[in-house]
């Protein structure tokens, strides 16, 4: 299997000079950058599994910044985007953030803002694709029990001693202990507070 790779930003600007300075700022924190001057071979390059952030001019020729942003939450991505302009309104602020934008700076950029606003931005899509990760393991895990496991399991959530279990579904004792033993295997628990963190992840993940 592949090492995952280090977060990748984009960086959309028709500006050269704009360009090659701000990705030259934002290695020296560590981060890979990948430049683009124009928004379309942008979104027919860009890798929407990768983790990372993406860095949007607002003006540019052709389709616009905020026009981009749109495309980009309809389509489903994922990734944090900082939008930034040299002519900025309050009107546009607002349409930027009302659209999904993470953040909306001002050229000249400050440099300590811009790289704080970046790399919070990619520890929360880290955080997040940790989280949806997670939820689909719970998924997967949930759908491999039994149709009696999952009673069992609502009844163990709720707190019902193995007794009270049997009594509730009509069952023995042994036969109660051999479905918490499933449980405990198939999600992958090694304790009770464990298997309701799972139960609860479940929920959480359910739509």
């Amino acid at each position: 299997m592949n090492a995952p790779q280090s977060p990748l930003i984009h960086l959309i600007d028709d500006d050269a000079a704009v360009r090659e300075s701000l990705a030259l700022l934002i290695s020296t924190v560590g981060l890979r950058v990948q430049t683009w001057d124009r928004p379309d071979t942008f979104l027919a390059g860009f890798d929407r599994q990768g983790i990372g952030a993406i860095v949007l001019d607002v003006r540019m020729p052709g389709i616009s910044g905020l026009s981009l942003l749109d495309t980009l939450i309809a389509q489903g991505v994922d990734q944090p985007i900082l939008m930034l302009t040299g002519h900025g309104t309050v009107e546009m602020c607002r349409r930027a953030f009302k659209a999904g934008a993470a953040e909306f700076l001002e050229k000249p950029v400050n440099d300590e803002q811009l790289l704080e606003a970046l790399q919070q931005a990619v520890r929360q899509h880290v955080k997040s694709r940790e989280r949806h990760q997670a939820d689909r393991l719970a998924r997967e895990r949930y759908a491999q029990l039994s149709e009696r496991e999952r009673e069992v399991l609502g009844l163990i959530v709720a707190g019902l001693t193995n007794k009270e279990i049997g009594r509730a579904l009509d069952l023995s004792p042994r036969t109660v202990e051999t479905h918490r033993a499933h449980l405990f295997a198939k999600l992958q628990a090694e304790s009770l507070a464990q298997l309701i963190r799972a139960y609860a992840a479940l929920v959480e993940a359910s739509p």
